[in-house]
C-alpha cells in the first residue's frame, strides 16, 4: 500500500515572497513579473531561514488599495496584508491539506518546516494535477481490466 502524499511532496518549492516593508506598488510588480495571485510574506533570517508571517494576495490589492483609492506607493505589504495566515506543515498528508483549505476557505497555503519556516506552498491547482493523475492511472487500471475480460470471454467461447 502506498503511502498518502505529502505536502512537501507536492508543494512548489520556489516561492515568490515578499517582506513586511516592501512598498505595495512594488508587491504588484513582482506577482506580475512571476505571474502568481499571492506573495508569503516572510523574515528572512538567513538565506535559508524565512519565517512565515503573513499573505498578500492580487484580491488584498483590489480591496484594500484600488477599491479605497488609496496610493500603492504610499503603503506598504504589512499595511494590507493577512498576518492570520493558514500554513500546513510538509509532513501533513495531501487530504490534510484539502481539509485545511476547505475549512479556511483559501486557495493557497504555505508549507512550513519544524520551525515556521517557508518550504513552499501548494495551491488547490497543485492538489487537483495530483488528483488528476490518480484518476487517470485509475481509468487505465478499469480499461485494462475490462479489455482483459472482453479478450478472455472471446478467447475462452
Amino acid at each position: 500500500m502506498n503511502v498518502p502524499l505529502t505536502a512537501g511532496e507536492i508543494c512548489t518549492r520556489t516561492v515568490v515572497y515578499s517582506d513586511r516593508g516592501m512598498l505595495l506598488d512594488e508587491a504588484a510588480r513582482l506577482m506580475r513579473t512571476h505571474h502568481v495571485g499571492s506573495l508569503v510574506v516572510v523574515e528572512e533570517r538567513s538565506p535559508r531561514e524565512r519565517i512565515v508571517l503573513g499573505m498578500v494576495t492580487d484580491r488584498d490589492l483590489a480591496t484594500a488599495v484600488v477599491a479605497l483609492e488609496r496610493d500603492p506607493k504610499a503603503l506598504r505589504v504589512a499595511d494590507v496584508m493577512s498576518e492570520d495566515v493558514v500554513t500546513v506543515r510538509e509532513q501533513d498528508s495531501v487530504l490534510d491539506v484539502l481539509a485545511v483549505m476547505r475549512r479556511k476557505k483559501v486557495r493557497r497555503v504555505p508549507v512550513t518546516g519544524a520551525r515556521g519556516e517557508l518550504i513552499g506552498i501548494v495551491s488547490v491547482d497543485d492538489v487537483l494535477a495530483v488528483v488528476a493523475e490518480q484518476l487517470q492511472a485509475l481509468a487505465a487500471a478499469v480499461g485494462a481490466a475490462q479489455r482483459h475480460e472482453v479478450g478472455a470471454t472471446v478467447g475462452g467461447s
